[in-house]
């Protein structure tokens, strides 16, 4: 068995779990969402407290017990707290601009890049380079996040890009850095 599908889900005040086949809905202060769970996985709510346990035991079985708990976690923490992940545009003339539900990037490129935001996210822009995104669904937070920094991966010669805040970049010298 997993010792992390072992661990129970503390479920906090203001917080509603509901199971049902296949899948379980977490609803709490910043929205609602609506997790699926592999087959085989079995959750049972007793005392404030989420517990993950497998239909059989079976090796096939095991090895997703403890990403049923994790993704169960991540619904309930996604609906208390929320998600967030944070990204710098670094470059002359790099910039983003939000313009309701789309974002407008000016990358370098012969052209803009118009980004649409999907529903259940949230993005902020401060002083044109600096991109917040927020949500309660960690891999849909984090997907958009990759999804923005693929448009202008930062580069290892000039540093320019858009990049994760505070990731580090090697930097690579140039042609006649190499003699």
């Amino acid at each position: 068995m997993s010792r992390i599908g072992k661990k129970p889900i503390q479920i906090p005040k203001g917080v509603n779990v509901t199971i049902a086949p296949g899948a379980i809905e977490v609803q709490g202060p910043k929205g609602k969402m609506r997790q699926y769970i592999p087959p085989g996985i079995v959750f049972a709510q007793q005392e404030g407290v989420l517990v993950a346990t497998l239909e059989r035991a079976d090796a096939e079985l095991g090895k997703f017990h403890g990403l049923a708990r994790s993704l169960a976690a991540n619904a309930v923490a996604g609906v208390i707290d929320g998600f967030k992940k944070e990204l710098d545009i670094v470059g002359i003339g790099y910039r983003a601009e939000l313009k309701g539900r789309q974002v407008t990037f000016a990358l370098g490129y012969s052209h803009p890049i118009v980004f649409d935001i999907p529903a259940g996210i949230e993005i902020t822009v401060d002083k044109q380079t600096h991109i917040t995104v927020t949500g309660v669904d960690r891999q849909l937070v984090g997907q958009v996040a990759a999804n923005i920094r693929r448009m202008r991966k930062p580069d290892p010669y000039k540093q320019k890009g858009v990049r994760y805040m505070g990731e580090q970049l090697k930097k690579k010298v140039g042609k006649t850095g190499a003699k």
